[in-house]
C-alpha cells in the first residue's frame, strides 16, 4: 500500500503538468470583427493554432451555435509542432446589432472541447437614429462609455476608429478644445447643429507608447456645452507586436515559445502573505526566442525573467509573485507573456489563489 502511495507521490505532480499544457496554443480564442457592413457579405476569419502535443493531431468536427456562421478548418493530420486553423464565415445578411456566435471544436488529442468565439456589430447602413446613442455627457450623446481602440500594434501604423456622437440638445454644441497623450490624435467637428450627428477620429500610434499590455487613458473634450463644458471620455487600447503568419519554410527556422504550465494554482494563504512561483518557458523552435514583455493584469502580481534570450532547445524560468493586499477570499489573475514567436506571440497564465483572513 506504502509502494502505491509513493507511485502515485511521484506521478501526480507530472500528470498536473500533462493537464495544465494545452494541446492546442490558439493566438487567440475570441476575435471581435467590430462594426461589419451588411451590404459587405460573409465576415472571414482563421484562428491558427500550433499543435503542442507529441504527436500529430486531427480536427474531428467544428460545430457553429448558429447557421449564420460556416466553419472550416484543416482537414489533414498537424503535425506535432506545425500549426492549423479554425475558420469562420459569419453571414450578417438579416442580422443587425450586436453578434456573438461560437464554434465548437472536437479532436482527437483531447476529449474536452475547445469553445472559441466571433462577436462584432453590423450595420444595415441606414441612417444612425437618437436611440443608437444610449450614453449622454452632457447634451452629447455617445454610443458607449468610452472610446475601446481594440488591438493596436506597436511595430505597424497608427491605428484609426471613428466613434459616431450626437449633439442631444436644443442649441448648437461647439467644440473648443482637446486634451490628450502625445501619441493620441483626436480630430472633432468643429460644431454639431442640435440633433446633428458626427464622428470623432481617433489615431492610437503604437509605435510612439511603445509598451505591451493593456493601456488606459482620459480624453477631455472642451465644449461650450451649457450642461459641462469640460467631457472627460475613457480610452482604451490592447498593445502588442504583429507578426504575420510564417510561411512553411520560415516555419522550420522560427522561435516557438511553450509554457509548461499555463493554469497556476497557488493553493490557500494566510492574508499579508507573499506568495511565488516558477513556470518554465522552453523554446521548442529552431531560433533565439526572446521574451519582449510580462504583464500583470493586477498591481497585485507580477513576473519576471532574468534570461530574456533562450537558445533553440533551451528554458528559462518565469518568476510570478503574488501580493494580497488586503484581498481575500479566491483570486483570478493573470501573467501575459509577450515573445517574438510568430505562431503565439501572447500567451497568458491564469493564476489562482484563495486568501485566508
Amino acid at each position: 500500500m506504502r509502494a502505491f502511495a509513493l507511485i502515485l507521490l511521484v506521478l501526480f505532480p507530472c500528470l498536473l503538468w500533462s493537464q495544465a499544457v494545452e494541446p492546442l496554443i490558439f493566438r487567440e480564442k475570441t476575435h471581435d470583427f467590430g462594426d461589419i457592413l451588411e451590404s459587405n457579405g460573409n465576415a472571414d476569419h482563421e484562428f491558427v493554432f500550433t499543435n503542442s502535443s507529441a504527436r500529430p493531431m486531427t480536427i474531428l468536427s467544428v460545430n457553429a451555435s448558429c447557421g449564420c456562421t460556416t466553419p472550416g478548418w484543416s482537414k489533414q493530420p498537424v503535425p506535432s509542432g506545425k500549426t492549423g486553423f479554425i475558420k469562420a464565415s459569419f453571414d450578417p445578411r438579416g442580422r443587425p446589432g450586436y453578434f456573438n456566435k461560437s464554434l465548437t471544436i472536437l479532436t482527437d488529442l483531447d476529449p474536452n472541447p475547445i469553445v472559441l468565439q466571433i462577436k462584432g456589430q453590423v450595420l444595415t447602413g441606414e441612417p444612425l437614429e437618437a436611440d443608437d446613442f444610449p450614453v449622454a455627457v452632457g447634451k452629447l450623446l455617445l454610443q458607449s462609455k468610452s472610446f475601446n481602440m481594440g488591438t493596436v500594434f506597436i511595430n505597424r501604423q497608427p491605428t484609426e476608429k471613428k466613434f459616431p456622437v450626437m449633439n442631444g440638445g436644443t442649441t448648437p454644441m461647439r467644440f473648443l478644445a482637446v486634451a490628450k497623450p502625445d501619441y493620441v490624435l483626436v480630430e472633432t467637428p468643429a460644431v454639431l447643429k442640435p440633433r446633428e450627428k458626427g464622428v470623432i477620429r481617433i489615431v492610437f500610434d503604437g509605435r510612439a507608447y511603445g509598451k505591451f499590455g493593456f493601456a488606459s487613458d482620459n480624453l477631455l473634450i472642451v465644449t461650450d456645452d451649457p450642461e459641462g463644458d469640460k467631457k472627460f471620455i475613457s480610452l482604451y487600447t490592447t498593445l502588442q507586436e504583429y507578426y504575420p503568419i510564417p510561411s512553411l519554410e520560415e516555419q522550420a527556422f522560427a522561435p516557438q515559445a511553450i509554457l509548461r504550465e499555463q493554469v497556476v494554482d497557488l493553493g490557500q494563504y494566510r492574508a499579508g502573505a507573499s506568495i511565488e512561483r516558477d513556470v518554465r518557458l522552453v523554446n521548442k523552435g529552431k531560433k533565439e526566442l526572446q521574451i519582449k514583455a510580462l504583464m500583470g493584469n493586477c498591481t497585485c502580481i507580477s513576473a519576471e525573467s532574468k534570461q530574456k534570450a533562450i537558445r533553440p532547445g533551451d528554458s528559462t524560468q518565469i518568476h510570478i509573485s503574488f501580493k494580497p493586499q488586503n484581498r481575500e477570499g479566491t483570486q483570478q489573475k493573470a501573467i501575459t507573456v509577450y515573445t517574438n514567436d510568430p505562431w503565439n506571440p501572447v500567451q497568458r497564465i491564469s493564476v489562482q489563489v484563495y486568501i485566508d483572513n
